[in-house]
Protein backbone atom coordinates (compact mmCIF):
# COMPACT_ATOMS: atom_id res chain seq x y z
CA UNK A 1 0.00 0.00 0.00
CA UNK A 2 1.01 3.15 -0.80
CA UNK A 3 2.28 6.10 1.51
CA UNK A 4 -0.82 8.17 2.46
CA UNK A 5 1.61 11.16 2.67
CA UNK A 6 3.69 10.18 -0.66
CA UNK A 7 0.27 10.47 -2.65
CA UNK A 8 -1.25 13.47 -1.43
CA UNK A 9 2.20 15.46 -1.78
CA UNK A 10 2.15 14.14 -5.77
CA UNK A 11 -1.41 14.82 -6.73
CA UNK A 12 -0.91 18.57 -5.19
CA UNK A 13 2.01 18.65 -7.50
CA UNK A 14 0.02 17.16 -10.45
CA UNK A 15 -3.05 19.48 -9.41
CA UNK A 16 -0.36 22.96 -9.57
CA UNK A 17 0.76 21.60 -13.12
CA UNK A 18 -2.52 20.95 -14.73
CA UNK A 19 -3.46 24.15 -13.39
CA UNK A 20 -0.35 25.98 -14.80
CA UNK A 21 -1.56 24.76 -17.84
CA UNK A 22 0.25 21.26 -18.91
CA UNK A 23 -1.60 18.61 -20.34
CA UNK A 24 -0.17 16.15 -21.19
CA UNK A 25 -0.76 13.06 -19.26
CA UNK A 26 2.05 10.94 -20.36
CA UNK A 27 4.54 13.89 -19.28
CA UNK A 28 3.08 14.23 -16.01
CA UNK A 29 2.62 10.51 -15.35
CA UNK A 30 -0.85 10.91 -14.27
CA UNK A 31 -1.30 7.03 -15.28
CA UNK A 32 1.27 5.61 -13.19
CA UNK A 33 -0.25 7.55 -10.39
CA UNK A 34 -3.82 6.84 -10.94
CA UNK A 35 -2.02 3.33 -11.44
CA UNK A 36 -0.78 3.70 -7.89
CA UNK A 37 -4.24 5.52 -6.03
CA UNK A 38 -5.74 2.19 -7.60
CA UNK A 39 -3.95 -0.16 -5.64
CA UNK A 40 -5.37 1.29 -2.43
CA UNK A 41 -8.57 1.48 -1.60
CA UNK A 42 -8.39 3.84 1.17
CA UNK A 43 -6.64 6.37 -1.28
CA UNK A 44 -9.15 5.38 -3.79
CA UNK A 45 -12.04 6.78 -1.48
CA UNK A 46 -9.83 9.89 -0.06
CA UNK A 47 -8.64 11.47 -3.17
CA UNK A 48 -11.35 10.14 -5.91
CA UNK A 49 -13.03 13.70 -6.30
CA UNK A 50 -9.74 15.38 -6.55
CA UNK A 51 -7.76 12.54 -8.83
CA UNK A 52 -11.51 12.78 -10.92
CA UNK A 53 -11.31 16.44 -11.42
CA UNK A 54 -7.45 16.34 -12.80
CA UNK A 55 -8.63 13.44 -14.90
CA UNK A 56 -11.65 15.16 -16.43
CA UNK A 57 -9.52 18.63 -17.24
CA UNK A 58 -6.43 16.33 -18.68
CA UNK A 59 -9.41 14.49 -21.02
CA UNK A 60 -11.22 17.72 -22.03
CA UNK A 61 -7.57 19.07 -22.95
CA UNK A 62 -6.93 16.63 -25.68
CA UNK A 63 -11.25 15.72 -26.63
CA UNK A 64 -14.00 16.86 -28.01
CA UNK A 65 -16.70 16.06 -25.77
CA UNK A 66 -19.99 15.06 -26.63
CA UNK A 67 -22.97 15.50 -23.92
CA UNK A 68 -24.21 11.96 -22.43
CA UNK A 69 -28.03 12.86 -23.63
CA UNK A 70 -26.74 13.38 -27.21
CA UNK A 71 -24.57 10.58 -27.83
CA UNK A 72 -26.58 7.68 -26.05
CA UNK A 73 -29.72 8.77 -28.18
CA UNK A 74 -27.79 8.74 -31.12
CA UNK A 75 -26.61 5.14 -30.38
CA UNK A 76 -29.75 3.98 -29.18
CA UNK A 77 -31.79 5.37 -32.14
CA UNK A 78 -29.31 3.58 -33.97
CA UNK A 79 -30.05 0.34 -32.57
CA UNK A 80 -33.61 0.50 -33.05
CA UNK A 81 -33.29 1.03 -36.62
CA UNK A 82 -30.71 -1.33 -37.28
CA UNK A 83 -32.70 -4.16 -35.44
CA UNK A 84 -35.91 -2.89 -37.48
CA UNK A 85 -33.79 -3.91 -40.37
CA UNK A 86 -33.41 -7.45 -40.03
CA UNK A 87 -37.09 -8.11 -40.31
CA UNK A 88 -37.32 -5.64 -43.37
CA UNK A 89 -34.32 -7.80 -45.26
CA UNK A 90 -36.14 -10.66 -44.23
CA UNK A 91 -39.32 -9.40 -45.74
CA UNK A 92 -38.06 -8.25 -48.86
CA UNK A 93 -35.98 -12.22 -48.99
CA UNK A 94 -39.72 -13.52 -49.25
CA UNK A 95 -41.07 -10.38 -51.63
CA UNK A 96 -44.95 -10.53 -52.43
CA UNK A 97 -44.16 -9.93 -56.13
CA UNK A 98 -40.40 -10.34 -56.73
CA UNK A 99 -37.98 -11.31 -53.84
CA UNK A 100 -35.14 -9.85 -53.71
CA UNK A 101 -32.58 -11.91 -51.78
CA UNK A 102 -28.92 -10.35 -52.63
CA UNK A 103 -30.52 -6.92 -51.01
CA UNK A 104 -31.93 -8.52 -47.93
CA UNK A 105 -28.25 -10.21 -47.59
CA UNK A 106 -26.90 -7.47 -47.84
CA UNK A 107 -29.23 -5.67 -45.44
CA UNK A 108 -28.56 -8.12 -42.76
CA UNK A 109 -24.86 -8.48 -42.44
CA UNK A 110 -24.84 -4.70 -42.54
CA UNK A 111 -27.44 -4.61 -39.57
CA UNK A 112 -24.74 -7.18 -37.53
CA UNK A 113 -21.74 -5.12 -38.33
CA UNK A 114 -23.84 -1.62 -37.66
CA UNK A 115 -25.65 -3.27 -34.07
CA UNK A 116 -21.74 -4.68 -33.22
CA UNK A 117 -20.53 -0.63 -32.55
CA UNK A 118 -23.97 0.72 -31.76
CA UNK A 119 -24.28 -0.89 -29.12
CA UNK A 120 -20.70 -0.93 -27.53
CA UNK A 121 -20.59 2.25 -25.90
CA UNK A 122 -24.51 2.18 -24.54
CA UNK A 123 -23.81 -1.36 -22.97
CA UNK A 124 -20.94 0.14 -20.64
CA UNK A 125 -22.83 3.00 -19.90
CA UNK A 126 -26.03 1.10 -18.67
CA UNK A 127 -23.67 -1.43 -16.49
CA UNK A 128 -21.67 1.55 -14.99
CA UNK A 129 -24.93 3.17 -13.94
CA UNK A 130 -26.36 0.32 -12.68
CA UNK A 131 -23.04 -0.03 -10.30
CA UNK A 132 -23.18 3.82 -9.63
CA UNK A 133 -20.87 4.96 -12.01
CA UNK A 134 -20.92 8.34 -13.79
CA UNK A 135 -19.57 9.39 -16.95
CA UNK A 136 -18.15 12.56 -18.88
CA UNK A 137 -19.35 12.20 -22.23
CA UNK A 138 -18.30 10.58 -25.87
CA UNK A 139 -15.86 11.15 -27.90
CA UNK A 140 -14.60 10.26 -30.93
CA UNK A 141 -11.54 8.46 -31.28
CA UNK A 142 -8.41 7.92 -33.77
CA UNK A 143 -9.05 7.42 -37.72
CA UNK A 144 -9.29 3.60 -36.94
CA UNK A 145 -11.70 3.65 -34.42
CA UNK A 146 -15.71 3.44 -35.71
CA UNK A 147 -17.02 2.87 -31.92
CA UNK A 148 -17.59 6.24 -30.33
CA UNK A 149 -15.92 6.58 -27.12
CA UNK A 150 -17.48 6.48 -23.71
CA UNK A 151 -15.66 8.68 -20.82
CA UNK A 152 -15.91 7.62 -17.49
CA UNK A 153 -15.94 10.28 -14.25
CA UNK A 154 -12.75 8.86 -12.83
CA UNK A 155 -14.00 9.77 -9.03
CA UNK A 156 -17.10 7.76 -9.78
CA UNK A 157 -14.50 4.87 -11.04
CA UNK A 158 -11.88 4.80 -8.11
CA UNK A 159 -15.36 4.76 -5.57
CA UNK A 160 -16.53 1.04 -7.20
CA UNK A 161 -15.36 -1.89 -6.59
CA UNK A 162 -12.36 -3.03 -8.94
CA UNK A 163 -14.96 -5.85 -9.60
CA UNK A 164 -17.92 -3.28 -11.00
CA UNK A 165 -15.26 -1.90 -12.87
CA UNK A 166 -14.26 -5.07 -14.36
CA UNK A 167 -17.91 -6.00 -15.21
CA UNK A 168 -18.46 -2.25 -16.75
CA UNK A 169 -15.53 -2.97 -19.27
CA UNK A 170 -16.60 -5.91 -20.19
CA UNK A 171 -20.11 -5.17 -20.74
CA UNK A 172 -19.58 -3.35 -23.91
CA UNK A 173 -17.12 -5.90 -25.41
CA UNK A 174 -19.96 -8.50 -25.03
CA UNK A 175 -22.39 -6.98 -26.14
CA UNK A 176 -20.80 -5.87 -29.55
CA UNK A 177 -19.46 -9.42 -30.01
CA UNK A 178 -23.76 -10.73 -29.19
CA UNK A 179 -25.15 -8.53 -31.73
CA UNK A 180 -23.93 -9.74 -34.79
CA UNK A 181 -24.35 -13.73 -33.77
CA UNK A 182 -27.80 -12.65 -33.04
CA UNK A 183 -29.29 -11.28 -35.88
CA UNK A 184 -27.91 -14.97 -37.65
CA UNK A 185 -29.68 -16.54 -34.97
CA UNK A 186 -32.64 -14.73 -36.03
CA UNK A 187 -32.17 -14.90 -40.31
CA UNK A 188 -30.60 -18.54 -39.64
CA UNK A 189 -34.14 -19.90 -38.18
CA UNK A 190 -36.31 -17.89 -40.93
CA UNK A 191 -33.91 -19.76 -43.60
CA UNK A 192 -34.54 -23.16 -42.07
CA UNK A 193 -38.09 -22.44 -41.97
CA UNK A 194 -38.20 -21.43 -45.68
CA UNK A 195 -36.52 -24.75 -46.89
CA UNK A 196 -32.85 -22.59 -46.87
CA UNK A 197 -33.83 -20.89 -49.90
CA UNK A 198 -34.88 -17.16 -47.77
CA UNK A 199 -31.74 -15.54 -48.26
CA UNK A 200 -27.98 -16.09 -49.41
CA UNK A 201 -25.80 -18.26 -47.96
CA UNK A 202 -22.95 -15.75 -48.33
CA UNK A 203 -24.69 -13.17 -45.77
CA UNK A 204 -24.85 -16.20 -43.55
CA UNK A 205 -21.33 -16.75 -43.13
CA UNK A 206 -20.38 -13.09 -43.67
CA UNK A 207 -22.46 -12.69 -40.37
CA UNK A 208 -20.55 -15.25 -38.91
CA UNK A 209 -17.14 -14.48 -40.04
CA UNK A 210 -17.44 -10.78 -38.97
CA UNK A 211 -18.42 -12.38 -35.00
CA UNK A 212 -15.60 -14.86 -35.29
CA UNK A 213 -13.37 -11.98 -36.35
CA UNK A 214 -14.70 -9.52 -33.83
CA UNK A 215 -13.22 -12.85 -31.55
CA UNK A 216 -10.46 -12.78 -32.69
CA UNK A 217 -9.83 -9.44 -32.22
CA UNK A 218 -10.75 -9.43 -28.71
CA UNK A 219 -8.04 -12.59 -28.09
CA UNK A 220 -5.02 -11.07 -29.88
CA UNK A 221 -5.27 -6.99 -29.61
CA UNK A 222 -8.21 -6.05 -26.83
CA UNK A 223 -6.63 -8.42 -24.07
CA UNK A 224 -3.76 -6.40 -24.70
CA UNK A 225 -4.99 -2.72 -25.71
CA UNK A 226 -8.72 -2.56 -24.87
CA UNK A 227 -11.62 -3.45 -23.14
CA UNK A 228 -10.27 -6.70 -21.81
CA UNK A 229 -6.98 -5.39 -20.99
CA UNK A 230 -8.90 -3.37 -18.31
CA UNK A 231 -11.09 -6.05 -17.66
CA UNK A 232 -8.18 -8.43 -16.53
CA UNK A 233 -6.41 -4.78 -14.74
CA UNK A 234 -9.23 -4.46 -12.46
CA UNK A 235 -9.78 -8.55 -11.97
CA UNK A 236 -5.78 -8.47 -10.81
CA UNK A 237 -6.68 -5.41 -8.25
CA UNK A 238 -9.48 -6.91 -6.85
CA UNK A 239 -7.45 -10.80 -6.40
CA UNK A 240 -4.56 -8.67 -4.26
CA UNK A 241 -7.64 -6.97 -2.18
CA UNK A 242 -8.92 -9.99 -1.87
CA UNK A 243 -5.86 -11.30 -0.83
CA UNK A 244 -5.20 -9.09 1.19
CA UNK A 245 -8.09 -9.22 3.07
CA UNK A 246 -7.76 -12.70 3.81
CA UNK A 247 -4.13 -12.56 5.16
CA UNK A 248 -5.24 -9.72 7.20
CA UNK A 249 -7.75 -12.40 8.96
CA UNK A 250 -5.71 -15.31 9.44
CA UNK A 251 -8.03 -17.18 7.08
CA UNK A 252 -6.76 -20.83 6.11
CA UNK A 253 -4.74 -20.94 2.86
CA UNK A 254 -4.45 -17.26 3.01
CA UNK A 255 -0.75 -17.35 4.10
CA UNK A 256 0.43 -20.76 3.91
CA UNK A 257 -0.97 -21.61 7.60
CA UNK A 258 -2.63 -24.27 8.70
CA UNK A 259 -6.20 -24.16 9.47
Amino acid sequence: MAQQGSLDEELAALEGRVAAGETDRRALGFSSFLRRVKRDPEARERLAERVGAVDRRLFEARKRVIPIPVGLTILLAQTIVLAAVVPVALALARGMDRPRPGLAGLLLVGAAVGLSVSVHGPAHWIAGRTMGMRFVGWFLGGPFRIQPGLKVDQASYLRADPTSRAAMHAAGAIASKVAPFAVFGVAYVQHARAGWELVPEWSLWAILGFGALQIVTDVVWSTRRSDWMRVRRELRIARAEQGAVLSSRGDPGSSGQPG
